[in-house]
């Protein structure tokens, strides 16, 4: 059996389609990552998926149970933290935790084992009012509200945006340990660098799904020439670079451009468009301090290849 099973998930707002008829499906016990930009249809997924909206078509299991019909049952076996902090920022930490217990009928001390190593980080403030807690320390009580009533699946829309790079990190360590629990995780997320660490991916962007795969997988299927390229005038260097005929596409990463490479020539092998090529052009072009490398494509620039 599945953990979660989707089949052909479609929801629009007024004449806006949110979601154009997603499918997939998710293995027991596996971390499954759904990324993709803002306004790609993440958090209406997931909205759906536990049971606070209504696809307007389609079908939906989570554990074995539908998400319309059995939508009571769906709601005692998950954990899901939204991606706004949506706890009672006037309550303390440990007064947040106590009430989300006390929602599923446990208690704090009757799960603890599965929230410690993420509580301990903030179990100094426990009395610290939650709206008064960094953004890091926010993540942590959402995660551990989330996961008190020891969910089957964990659903997490974007946790971490707006965290800084060394929360970031030990969210995702938290979410290695969760998964040796036994605990399916589904998580969204704009960071393409996360997508590394989940198990299945799927690619997402308006509303439809570009690809569902392995990163390893998606990575290995990608087939262009990549170069990274760089100069002294990297705005100009853009514009410069789209208009050769043998840069098929372009794109701005971080402090270089990614392009793909047509090499091929009629004349032959001999021919190819090469480095020197290249550079020769962007000599012309009166550019200066170039650099071009051969890389090996990431999960954005596979990304970058489907949407376009």
């Amino acid at each position: 059996m599945h953990a979660v099973k989707v089949h052909e998930i479609k929801r629009n707002y007024n004449k806006v389609e949110a979601l154009k008829g997603v499918s997939f499906e998710v293995r027991p016990g596996e971390i499954f990552g759904i990324i993709g930009p803002d306004g790609a249809g993440k958090t209406t997924l997931f909205r759906i998926l536990t049971t606070l909206l209504l696809a307007d078509s389609g079908t939906a299991i989570v554990d074995g149970n539908d998400v319309v019909k059995d939508f009571k049952e769906i709601r005692k076996k998950v954990g899901y933290m939204p991606g706004r902090f949506s706890l009672y920022q006037d309550l303390t930490v440990e007064e947040n935790l106590t009430i989300f217990a006390s929602i599923f009928k446990t208690t704090i001390e009757e799960n603890y084992h599965l929230i410690k190593d993420i509580y301990q980080q903030i179990e100094p403030f426990k009395n610290r009012r939650a709206g008064a807690l960094s953004g890091g320390m926010k993540q942590k009580l959402a995660l551990s509200c989330a996961l008190i009533h020891k969910p089957v699946i964990l659903f997490l829309d974007e946790p971490t945006t707006g965290v800084d790079p060394v929360s970031r990190k030990e969210f995702w360590e938290m979410l290695a340990n969760l998964k040796r629990e036994g605990i399916t995780i589904l998580v969204s997320t704009p960071y393409m660098d996360e997508a590394n660490l989940c198990d299945r991916i799927a690619l997402i962007r308006e509303g439809s799904f570009l690809k569902i795969d392995s990163p390893q997988n998606i990575v290995n299927q990608y087939s262009k020439r990549l170069w990274s390229v760089r100069s002294n005038d990297m705005s100009r260097l853009l514009k410069d670079l789209r208009t050769h005929k043998n840069i098929m596409t372009c794109f701005a990463f971080g402090d270089t451009h990614h392009v793909t490479v047509n090499q091929e020539k009629p004349s032959g092998e001999e021919d190819r468009f090469g480095f020197k090529d290249l550079k020769d052009f962007l000599e012309e072009k009166s550019h200066s301090e170039i650099e071009i490398t051969a890389i090996d494509a990431g999960i954005e620039d596979c990304f970058m290849e489907l949407a376009n």
